[in-house]
């Protein structure tokens, strides 16, 4: 059964809104778009290269330091993860690799007591960090917290925005953010899910299309129902195969720790198995569940065949 270990905060566990920006990444990637060439975002730093390429250059862009030694198992698994998410951003942020062994410097400075250890500077101050190896969802939500704090220092403190200079690519401009959207984030960030689910909802009665308010209502919903579960509760229930609610409790649960395929198959094996009222119920669950989900992600399509299957 997957780990039903829920993200730190409720920000972060609705938004599955980062699979979104993955799979778009990836698409501006294979056609060679602006993050195609997302090595630039990814510098090797030294002793000797620390001023230049971490602190003067904070300045105008934040750095991700990544501190790490060949000796540590974690940084094996937290580099490449790092390099992925950084490397999606576009140049919008930077992930300086500092290896402590080559450079022990650098970590003396920074104070660091364990490897891995992530820092993030920013106008060449240390701004946060963590210093734990993190599933790739968990730094996804860590990177996006720290880019929306460097656009509301750039809101507050317009004349420090960086201009563009010649022949740099500059990040394509997308559509103001819909004022709705808007408040359904802070209150989400707020803890206020009624307040959230309120502005989707209005969002969705004047664009009954928008993907983002009809991933972030289904997000709602789903810290809603998982709210007051207990998940060694739920596992215990799962023992009972006639327990069909406690399968889609599990599912909810699954969804919200990124265990997204294992969610749907889950379900999925409780339409295949039931009849009747149990049928439609695991039917119109699994179908709440696709709402999380941009139209585009792969694991939706596979689920969305499954699920025809198992019905006709």
């Amino acid at each position: 059964m997957a780990d039903f270990s829920r993200p730190g905060s409720l920000y972060g566990a609705v938004d599955l809104g980062a699979r979104k920006q993955a799979l778009e990444a990836q698409a501006r990637r294979e056609t060679g778009g602006p993050q195609a060439a997302s090595s630039a975002s990814i510098v090797d730093v030294t002793e000797e290269t620390f001023t230049t390429d971490v602190i003067d250059r904070s300045m105008t862009v934040p750095i991700v330091l990544d501190l790490w030694s060949p000796r540590a198992p974690g940084s094996a698994q937290l580099s490449p993860v790092l390099e992925k998410v950084i490397g999606e951003t576009g140049g919008r942020a930077v992930l300086a690799k500092v290896n402590v062994d080559a450079s022990p410097q650098i970590a003396q400075a920074l104070r660091v007591q364990a490897v891995p250890t992530v820092l993030a500077i920013f106008q060449g101050q240390a701004v946060t960090g963590f210093q734990q190896v993190l599933p790739e969802q968990e730094v996804r939500r860590w990177l996006d917290e720290l880019m929306a704090a460097v656009e509301q220092f750039y809101e507050a403190n317009p004349d420090a925005r960086p201009t563009p200079q010649a022949g740099d690519q500059e990040a394509p401009e997308g559509p103001l953010a819909d004022p709705d959207l808007v408040a359904a984030e802070q209150a989400i960030d707020e803890g206020d899910l009624d307040a959230a689910q309120a502005a989707y909802e209005r969002l969705l009665a004047r664009a009954p299309g928008n993907e983002d308010a009809r991933m972030g209502l289904a997000g709602v919903g789903l810290i809603k129902r998982t709210a007051d579960a207990d998940p060694a509760d739920v596992q215990r229930r799962l023992a009972d195969p006639a327990d069909i609610d406690a399968q889609l409790l599990a599912a909810d649960l699954e969804m919200l720790s990124g265990a997204v395929d294992e969610a749907f198959d889950r379900v999925i094996a409780v339409v295949r198995r039931t009849s009747g009222d149990e049928r439609d119920k695991a039917r119109r669950h699994v179908l709440g569940l696709f709402e999380a989900l941009p139209a585009e992600d792969p694991s939706l399509a596979k689920a969305r065949r499954a699920l025809s299957s198992a019905l006709f």
